[in-house]
């Protein structure tokens, strides 16, 4: 409602609305006015006044019709409607109230009967702003409020996916990022990579059916998977009986090679006692471990519906082979990962090997446990 509350005053007589204007001026309140039904229509629609004091007998349309078409139009707020008119039958008062009327006034208007059939009309219209603005503001809210739910649970949604099919450091920080371009995008860079794999797994798996098999597989991964997380590596992929771990890729660390290493150390120490009771005196398990240090192209490779990050290059090929020829409990390095090390790690010069796929000898360091 209007600081200044506007009346449209309607009344076929020009004196009638004359001595209505003149007494609601005198009030404070602002006034139009019509002097026949449409005209009242009209204005209504037009001005959108916070009263209208309605003549109930006037020429084609008359106050009854006129509050009947105000009430039946959706497009109109809510308006109140007092009646003025000479006619004080019971039945045309339960016409006019039944017409959407909200009071009604007796001619000719007392000055003080019009001035408290007013104020309360205005109350009213008031209170309905108030509780129209509330409703309105409160609708926007729940809007907001079931967007944001709607944006939280696809995050969600998104975050499980890329946790689950993504490396946990990789999926965190393409949430931390938005859109993760920048992260997934192909690049080169430093990385030392390690690869481990199961020694004596196939004697293992063809002696013993699917779910022994599946439990020492799951107990080496649940022993694996803290350790990774602890020395800041990023779990590249899983293959079947080994994995493969990434450092300084995707996020960078200045000491790529040394955490490799200890986690190479720490996994070899605590494979035992991870496995033990998977393990039997005819088909026990070893754990071989290779790690290359080198320049790496590190990205998103794969297709719609289904993404990995990886490591492609020389270097994680050197890892591989390593890994292959390691022995049980055997951590085998290359040559640049043993030039990184730092002092705290004793490193025995095996010498130069053939390794599969790779054209030179490599030459090849232990790691003494």
């Amino acid at each position: 409602m209007r600081d200044e509350p506007l009346i449209l005053v309607v009344d076929d007589q020009t004196d009638n609305r004359r001595i209505l204007v003149a007494r609601l001026e005198s009030q404070g309140y602002a006034t139009a006015e019509a002097a026949d039904g449409a005209e009242a229509l009209r204005k209504t629609r037009e001005l959108l006044p916070d009263l209208i004091l309605l003549d109930v007998m006037m020429p084609e349309l008359d106050g009854f019709e006129v509050c009947r078409r105000i009430r039946a139009d959706a497009g109109l707020p809510y308006i109140p409607i007092v009646l003025v008119t000479a006619r004080t039958d019971l039945e045309d008062l339960v016409t006019g109230l039944d017409a959407g009327a909200n009071d009604y006034l007796v001619k000719p208007v007392d000055h003080a009967a019009l001035t408290a059939r007013v104020r309360s009309a205005l109350r009213v219209k008031a209170l309905h702003d108030t509780v129209e603005e509330q409703r309105a503001e409160l609708a926007g809210w729940n809007a907001a409020l079931e967007t944001k739910v709607a944006d939280q649970m696809r995050e969600i949604e998104r975050a499980g996916r890329l946790r689950r099919y993504l490396p946990r450091q990789v999926a965190e920080q393409i949430l931390a990022a938005g859109d993760g371009e920048d992260i997934l995008g192909g690049r080169q860079t430093e990385v030392a990579v390690l690869f481990a794999d199961l020694r004596g797994y196939t004697a293992y798996s063809d002696q013993y059916p699917p779910e022994t098999v599946m439990a020492a597989l799951n107990a080496f991964h649940r022993f694996a998977g803290p350790l990774i997380d602890r020395h800041g590596g990023t779990l590249e992929r899983y293959l079947g009986d080994g994995l493969v771990v990434l450092f300084n890729a995707p996020i960078p660390c200045p000491d790529p090679v040394d955490r490799a290493l200890n986690l190479a150390r720490d996994m070899q120490q605590g494979f035992g006692p991870a496995i033990g009771r998977h393990q039997t005196a005819d088909f026990g398990l070893g754990l071989g471990i290779g790690i290359a240090y080198g320049t790496a192209t590190v990205g998103q490779i794969g297709f719609h519906g289904r993404q990995d990050y990886a490591a492609i290059g020389s270097v994680p090929n050197l890892a591989a082979r390593l890994s292959d020829i390691a022995g049980q409990n055997q951590v085998l390095v290359s040559a640049a990962t043993a030039q990184r090390a730092g002092q705290s790690h004793a490193l025995k010069d095996l010498g130069e090997r053939s390794l599969k796929g790779i054209a030179e000898p490599a030459a090849v360091f232990e790691l003494v446990l």
